[in-house]
């Protein structure tokens, strides 16, 4: 059986996806199943049940045996989030005792990690150990997912196989439900298809010029690709960028999304939200080599391929992956 927390958001629900198509139907789905919209996400999905994520951990330790990988997606992903003990729970303890059981009970483990980790990027973005201790994230979201990864690389007792991904800035299907954290990619198209233009944040950084910053948009089909070869790979243990290697503006990615549309290109600029203007990432782009050296070596989706697929295949047909 392989365990996917998280399952019926987003980039789980995808990762399902994907296990299906491979011929994986064998699936645990771990997630809080109350939200109706996210629960959209697993129509015709395949698995064999689905489990709460308060009881997860006791089923775990019961069922251990039945368990042959697991995939742990499942956090509190909202960047606006302030309460410090809203991400201890659910993004660093959580993780602590799900590591725990699969050093004990000797199972493989993906999880996911952020760019966000990275903070303004002082430090670079390379996925090098030793710089991990160095990070300073820019919000609690980032400092949980930068504390469990600070953690795991102390931990004497480890699965067998495990990889924490930084995930860089994700975008595609089934994230409908994610409101303001949904993806610029699906505001974009939503904000075209309601008034026929589109709106930008304006820099408030003397370096970039409005429109002009910088980020490693990545798709999710590439994500669940990388984690399946993760998955079959089993070796070289460690923590990985999970990004393009090639950082694009948000021009860039409007321009995409009216060319995926037919539709002209007409952009305006707003100023950045203040809850959010000092903790922006006004330039993200992830060093690709760690994973290419592992032997990865499927190409990623460019930002206009990718934005095409999503906009037509997906978005305009109201469509899941």
């Amino acid at each position: 059986m392989i365990v996917v927390t998280g399952a019926a958001g987003f980039i789980g629900s995808c990762l399902v996806n994907k296990l299906n198509n491979k011929g994986f139907t064998d699936i645990l789905l771990v997630d809080d199943f109350s939200n109706p919209e996210k629960n959209k996400n697993l129509v015709n999905k395949i698995y064999r049940q689905r489990i709460d994520r308060e009881v997860f951990l006791e089923w775990l330790h019961d069922n251990h045996r039945q368990v042959n990988f697991i995939f742990h997606l499942g956090a509190r992903t909202d960047t606006t989030e302030f309460r410090k003990a809203i991400f201890d729970k659910f993004n660093l303890n959580y993780s602590k005792h799900l590591w725990t059981a699969c050093a004990k009970f000797d199972l493989p483990l993906i999880y996911a990690s952020s760019a966000a980790t990275y903070g303004a990027g002082e430090h670079g973005y390379n996925d090098d150990h030793a710089l991990i201790a160095k990070l300073k994230p820019l919000n609690p979201y980032g400092e949980s997912k930068n504390d469990f990864d600070k953690w795991a690389l102390q931990q004497k007792e480890k699965p067998y196989f495990w990889a924490g991904l930084k995930f860089f800035n994700v975008f595609g299907p089934n994230e409908y439900h994610k409101g303001r954290m949904a993806s610029v990619v699906y505001h974009t198209f939503r904000k075209i298809q309601e008034t026929g233009r589109m709106e930008l944040f304006r820099s408030h950084h003397p370096s970039y010029r409005d429109g002009e910053q910088l980020r490693d948009f990545i798709y999710v089909k590439d994500v669940v690709n990388v984690m399946y070869f993760l998955m079959l790979l089993k070796q070289h243990s460690g923590i990985y960028n999970l990004g393009t290697g090639q950082a694009r503006t948000f021009i860039d990615l409007a321009k995409a999304t009216f060319a995926a549309m037919g539709k002209t290109t007409e952009i305006s600029f707003i100023d950045t939200p203040e809850d959010i203007r000092d903790k922006y990432q006004y330039f993200t782009e992830a060093p690709m080599e760690k994973l290419r050296q592992i032997g990865y070596i499927l190409p990623f989706y460019s930002l206009e391929e990718a934005i095409q697929d999503y906009v037509q295949d997906y978005l305009i047909p109201k469509a899941w992956y």
